[in-house]
């Protein structure tokens, strides 16, 4: 199984927050493998496990292991996604937990539920929950952390004459910065309570309870945006995408050794090369096609040098990438970004 991949905007998001908190960039990126370039593009994909490393090098940095809770709780969703557009733009919470449900690969891909949804309104008696069936282990908590942040965030940034989270409850026992919680939450949290779910206040079901603007030409708009980027991750889930997966965060090493990478996938070279040919691609091919989009993407985003993009992608030389590029392009970098 390839590796999880995830929306390139949430980790630029929470590089910029850490570095206003004292981090260092160059390092919190160093810790995740990544470059600039690739966050530079919202929907871009990178390895989860990359985030996840910059989270803990950032929270190394500053001392601090509330930092992915409390950046959460200050930034808004839609600035990272267009899930958060869809949701920012339904007509209720619950057209906006099934367009979250829907959606939520386009922020991390989600491979523990099997198909089912993550999120679910469930009525208690006289009380309204909003559980995550995500299985959690208590040392993975941070994530689910900022997801419930994420809730109470929203709502109360877009509603704030309204009373929204009322009460939380974690699998997780108290982390480092539990003490936090009262001031950063703003609800009571019951620890170790053997599911995790945040109750909310019962209005939010009733008709008269719709969200504004709710306008669904807007809503259409977005939607069909994440109809098309959910399109090409599904066409993505073949042998060339997790090859591609792999060979990014090692890019700039230069050529990959197809041996390593037919051991890494758990198959033999002959089983690897049989399966790329099935696909129509070579893997010289393949390594190829991914230096040219990544070059086109580095450039693009104008934070990087040609000579910078050329060690990126593994070249000894930038004339040498500068030859590439011509092949690929039919121009020299500089004339593409001249026309750019």
């Amino acid at each position: 199984m390839s590796q999880p991949m995830m929306a390139a905007g949430f980790v630029a998001a929470f590089v910029d927050y850490a570095v206003t908190r004292g981090a260092t960039r160059d390092a919190l990126l160093r810790a995740g493998g990544l470059g600039a370039a690739q966050l530079a593009a919202q929907d871009a994909r990178v390895p989860v496990s990359a985030y996840c490393a910059v989270i803990t090098a950032a929270m190394a940095q500053t001392g601090d292991t509330a930092l992915l809770l409390r950046q959460t709780l200050d930034t808004r969703l839609e600035e990272m996604s267009v899930v958060g557009q869809i949701v920012h733009h339904s007509a209720s919470l619950e057209h906006s937990i099934a367009q979250l449900n829907r959606y939520l690969r386009l922020i991390a891909d989600t491979n523990a539920m099997a198909g089912r949804d993550r999120f679910e309104i469930r009525r208690s008696g006289s009380d309204v929950w909003i559980l995550d069936h995500l299985p959690v282990a208590d040392a993975d908590y941070l994530m689910m952390e900022a997801s419930f942040a994420r809730f109470i965030s929203e709502f109360r940034r877009a509603f704030p004459d309204k009373v929204f989270a009322l009460a939380l409850d974690v699998s997780w026992p108290p982390p480092p910065h539990a003490a936090a919680y009262p001031e950063l939450l703003q609800i009571p949290v019951r620890f170790g309570a053997g599911r995790n779910a945040l109750r909310i206040d019962p209005v939010w079901l009733t008709p008269r309870t719709a969200f504004e603007p709710g306008n669904p030409y807007v809503f259409g708009i977005f939607a069909r945006h994440a109809d098309a980027l959910l399109a090409e991750l599904s066409q993505a889930d073949t042998i060339r995408a997790r090859i591609e997966a792999r060979l990014l965060p090692d890019l700039h090493k230069g050529a990959p050794s197809m041996d390593r990478l037919a051991r890494d996938l758990g198959m033999s070279r002959q089983t690897l090369y049989r399966r790329l040919k099935d696909e129509g691609v070579t893997f010289a091919g393949l390594h190829d096609a991914l230096r040219h989009r990544m070059a086109v993407d580095y450039l693009r985003a104008r934070k990087v040098s040609v000579n910078e993009t050329a060690y990126l992608l593994g070249f000894s030389e930038a004339s040498s990438f500068v030859r590439a590029f011509r092949r690929w392009t039919g121009r020299s970098p500089t004339a593409f970004l001249g026309a750019d």
